[in-house]
């Protein structure tokens, strides 16, 4: 299914009740967008998450959907909850509360890029947010909610596997002396977003394709995983943030020389994370 504002590659046969979603990954940048814009096309994506689309493009193949954002993370940021508004953006926009992401220009319409820098000449119109959540946003967090409902429906929980990368330079500082650098990080909300067991075992599949995981430092999750982890119910979402560098010229936002190989380790990785959601192959403890 394809629509301005997502792709959904389903399964032929739907077998876990496992979801993968990627909503910073699209990189269609219109050209009336581009003429709105401060910065050449470039720097507008270096907020993307160029090709994790491709990373995860197996998922499918292994029983579960794929839905990707059909629309850029610089157009509007789709794991912000619909209210992140940013006053130093948008006109008319209230200051309600301290929301540190909508500080820093990264609310669900994003007033910089990575680095702080400026997409905008000045503000945008009230009507212009409003109609990129209901052109975008609502669309893409309809169909996630939906995929979920499905798996639930069907397997009697759902595992969201939100899929992101990282710059390489996020975990600057955050690696003890002589341990080696984390390659992935998996943020549940320090446990709020997806229980232990799921968490485990999708660490134990990225350790056993030989990637170092971290968990929840520097990222714990933001509004998708709060919004769509309810272990309780036997709805768990986590965030997977993979470093760049492991497969991409970061400054040139084109794949490595090496991708194909990294895309190929993912896709076991991918294999084996689905697994985890075919109740009748490994039955979860009881949620």
């Amino acid at each position: 299914m394809h629509n301005a504002a997502f792709h959904l590659h389903a399964p032929d046969r739907h077998d876990t009740c496992c979801v993968f979603a990627s909503p910073h990954s699209a990189r269609n940048y219109s050209d009336w967008f581009l003429r709105a814009s401060e910065l050449d096309a470039l720097t507008l994506r270096s907020s993307e998450d160029a090709f994790v689309d491709l990373l995860f493009a197996a998922a499918p193949q292994h029983g579960a959907p794929l839905l990707l954002a059909g629309a850029p993370r610089a157009f509007v940021d789709l794991n912000r909850n619909a209210d992140e508004l940013d006053p130093a953006l948008i006109e008319g926009v209230r200051h309600a509360g301290h929301n540190p992401r909508v500080a820093a220009g990264l609310g669900v319409i994003p007033r910089v890029v990575a680095g702080g820098r400026a997409i905008y000449r000045g503000k945008l119109a009230p009507a212009e947010a409003q109609a990129r959540i209901e052109a975008v946003w609502r669309p893409y967090h309809a169909a996630l909610a939906a995929q979920m409902d499905i798996a639930h429906r069907m397997f009697g929980r759902a595992i969201l596997i939100d899929c992101h990368s990282m710059p390489h330079e996020a975990m600057d500082g955050t690696v003890r002396p002589g341990a080696r650098r984390p390659d992935v990080v998996l943020g549940t909300r320090f446990g709020a977003s997806a229980s232990g067991d799921v968490t485990d075992r999708i660490e134990a599949a990225f350790t056993a394709a030989g990637l170092v995981v971290a968990r929840n430092t520097p990222f714990a999750g933001a509004y998708i995983a709060q919004a769509y982890g309810r272990p309780a119910r036997g709805r768990h979402a986590v965030q997977i943030e993979i470093d760049r560098a492991l497969y991409m010229d970061e400054k040139a936002v084109r794949p490595a020389p090496g991708f194909g190989a990294f895309q190929a380790l993912l896709a076991g990785v991918i294999a084996d994370i689905t697994d985890i959601g075919r109740a009748a192959a490994m039955p979860l403890a009881a949620e």
